[in-house]
């Protein structure tokens, strides 16, 4: 199995005072030639947004949005008509297809909000924009990977225009699962908190371990991780 480790210092980074973020690939004023995506992931920003603070209206198309909240709660409005408010362990998908305005906003005036932004490239342009959010409890992620998302939607996760799963795991020390990455998927592990073994190697919070099937991928908690799980075409 052929495998990559990015750490998290490797990342790009912007501070815009109501706003730090982390760019896993390139975003906005970051731009590096070796990190344009993994396959149709293209990107994730691990952002913390200030009390009051959030992003305003503005417009997407084309592309699948999801929001993973690590602490705090995200408040989101959209002009389908959408408005909700996204807690830990929340996951919530935006399929921006053909257009959609929204906004994401600090749903607290006195705390922060912690939360990985992930776009895919969809499998086609020109869906008809939707939303879909739901809730993961801490049991049925402790330990294991739960899927989250899918094409399909099924056992429970949101459903994603692309041929791509997600999974979020919660991981106390010792805690350890598998993911089988078959013939040529690609597999994306992006550790969100704590700390992680994974291939012979320790990731942090931050740091992310890329893998091309076939092979399995065995992951141990070593500190209280959380973390998601890409798989991709």
């Amino acid at each position: 199995m052929e495998t990559h480790v990015l750490r998290a210092n490797e990342r790009g980074h912007a501070d815009h005072g109501w706003l730090e973020s982390y760019h896993t690939f390139s975003f906005a004023d970051y731009y590096n030639p070796n990190a344009m995506g993994f396959r149709a992931l293209r990107v994730i920003n691990e952002d913390r947004v200030a009390a009051g603070g959030g992003f305003p209206t503005h417009s997407h198309r084309d592309m699948e949005i999801i929001s993973y909240v690590l602490d705090g709660a995200l408040g989101h409005k959209d002009s389908m008509g959408t408005g909700s408010t996204i807690k830990p362990g929340d996951v919530q998908r935006m399929s921006a297809g053909t257009g959609v305005s929204h906004s994401e906003m600090n749903a607290s005036k006195t705390e922060g909000v912690h939360f990985l932004q992930i776009w895919i490239i969809p499998d086609r342009q020109g869906h008809t924009p939707g939303y879909e959010q739901k809730a993961f409890s801490i049991a049925e992620r402790q330990g294991t990977l739960r899927l989250v998302a899918s094409p399909d939607g099924r056992d429970g996760s949101i459903s994603i225009h692309q041929d791509a799963t997600i999974s979020a795991g919660l991981f106390a020390k010792g805690e350890s699962a598998t993911h089988a990455v078959a013939d040529k998927r690609h597999a994306w592990v992006q550790v969100a908190k704590g700390s992680i073994e994974i291939g012979g190697e320790t990731l942090k919070a931050g740091d992310a371990f890329a893998a091309v099937g076939p092979g399995e991928l065995a992951i141990k908690g070593v500190a209280d991780a959380e973390i998601l799980v890409f798989d991709l075409a």
